[in-house]
């Protein structure tokens, strides 16, 4: 009976040693990422582009920095105390247009009303083609980001006038699959099997408590017996 209790014990520990680990690795796929498009979002001059962002699992972030910056613009080297503005920052719940690189003044916005639900798109209008270039977006209290590519194209509106009658924000706008990239993949994969394995590791645990509860009812029914005689 004593070496039955103790490998129960030990059975039950080692199911929580495995469980444990496992469940925390699970977990870390869990984090809130921010998922961008995969594919370069393609634009001609003088378009309005939407730079397509947001969080998974959806997050509100409007009490919370969202940044959107260009990472292969680097500061004049030259001038120490220069620095490289944002393309668009937002805090405290508003624009700080005073920390924006100039040529992008008055030609980008959030969608404010979508924060909540943790879309973090930017839309710029006007492109130019000095627009062209990898956006970076972060949300630094999650200390997560996104990499987007804008082309602007010239000879983008010839391609359209002469193979489709298809307007270019139509074209360049990517599908619901081509935004979640492979470790946003992941985050739904986890949950599914985190709870069966704890389901198992549960059932296992009561079922094992539960006879050896019978044993040891058993156990004392006999050794009274036993008195009794």
């Amino acid at each position: 009976m004593v070496n039955f209790e103790v490998f129960v014990l030990c059975f039950t520990f080692t199911l929580w040693t495995v469980f444990v680990p496992f469940s925390t690795a699970l977990q870390t796929d869990l984090k809130v990422q921010v998922i961008g498009s995969l594919r370069p979002i393609i634009a001609a001059p003088g378009d309005d582009v939407i730079l397509p962002c947001r969080l998974e699992p959806g997050e509100d972030v409007r009490d919370k920095t969202v940044e959107w910056s260009k990472p292969d613009l680097k500061p004049d080297p030259s001038d120490r105390l220069s620095r490289v503005g944002y393309v668009h920052l937002y805090r405290d719940r508003r624009e700080v247009p005073d920390m924006k690189i100039p040529s992008y003044a008055r030609r980008t916005a959030l969608f404010t009303d979508a924060l909540k639900e943790g879309d973090i798109s930017l839309r710029i209008a006007n492109v130019t083609l000095a627009d062209t270039g990898r956006y970076r977006c972060y949300v630094p209290k999650l200390d997560c980001h996104s990499i987007v590519e804008l082309l602007v194209e010239p000879r983008f509106v010839e391609t359209l006038t002469t193979e489709t009658p298809l307007h270019p924000k139509i074209l360049q706008t990517p599908g619901p699959n081509d935004e979640t990239g492979v470790e946003g993949g992941r985050l739904y994969l986890s949950v599914p099997i985190l709870g069966v394995f704890g389901c198992i590791v549960l059932i296992l645990s009561a079922g094992l408590s539960a006879y050896l509860l019978k044993l040891r009812l058993q156990h004392q029914a006999v050794s009274q017996d036993d008195l009794l005689v």
